[in-house]
C-alpha cells in the first residue's frame, strides 16, 4: 500500500484521508485522492450494478460514482450536509466514492499499521488491507483498487461507452 511518507524523529509517517461510513472510520492513501467534493447531481446509468449510483461531470471529466454504503452491504442513507464524494485515481481512471463524511488527513507511524486480521470475511479482507492505530482508535485502511472487482470494472467501462455514444447522438 503506497502512501505519502514523511519522517518525524526517525519514524516514518504515512498519510491517509480519514472518512466515515456508518460511523466506522476508514482511511485512503493520500496519493490516490484527487479531491473531496460535496455531493452533486448524479446521472443515473441503466443496468449498472446497484452500488454504482451513476456518473457526474467534474470539470469535463465523466466520473462514475460508487456508493460505499451499498458496496459494503449497508442500508442506504439520504445525503446530509456532511456527505462527501472522495474522487480517487484507480488504474488511471477517476472514480468517486460517496461517504458519510470526510474529515482530515491523518498521519500514522508505519509501526502503528498492521495487516488486516485473517478472521475478516473474503470481501472485507480484499477491501481492508491494513488497520492503523491512532491513540485509542482503529482506522480501517481501504484498498481503493479493490472497491471494484475485475468484472465490475469491465461493466463500468461498457456503461461509460454507452453513455458517451448516447451523448454523441444528441
Amino acid at each position: 500500500m503506497e502512501s505519502v511518507k514523511e519522517r518525524r524523529g526517525g519514524s516514518e509517517l504515512r498519510q491517509f484521508i480519514s472518512f466515515t461510513v456508518a460511523q466506522e472510520e476508514y482511511g485512503l492513501e493520500l496519493l490516490r485522492v484527487r479531491e473531496v467534493i460535496r455531493v452533486r447531481e448524479i446521472t443515473w446509468l441503466p443496468r449498472a450494478p446497484s452500488f454504482i449510483r451513476g456518473i457526474i461531470n467534474l470539470r469535463g471529466d465523466v466520473i462514475p460514482i460508487i456508493d460505499l454504503r451499498e458496496r459494503f452491504g449497508l442500508q442506504a442513507q439520504d445525503a446530509t450536509a456532511m456527505t462527501r464524494v472522495i474522487v480517487v485515481q484507480v488504474e488511471g481512471q477517476l472514480l468517486g466514492m460517496v461517504v458519510d463524511s470526510a474529515s482530515q488527513v491523518v498521519r500514522i507511524p508505519a509501526e502503528q499499521i498492521e495487516q488486516a486480521p485473517l478472521l475478516l470475511g473474503r470481501l472485507s479482507r480484499e477491501l481492508v488491507t491494513a488497520v492503523g492505530k491512532i491513540d485509542d482508535r482503529l482506522v480501517a485502511l481501504l484498498d481503493v483498487s479493490a472497491v471494484l472487482g475485475v468484472g465490475e470494472k469491465r461493466e463500468l467501462s461498457r456503461l461509460r461507452g454507452e453513455d458517451s455514444r448516447m451523448r454523441a447522438a444528441r
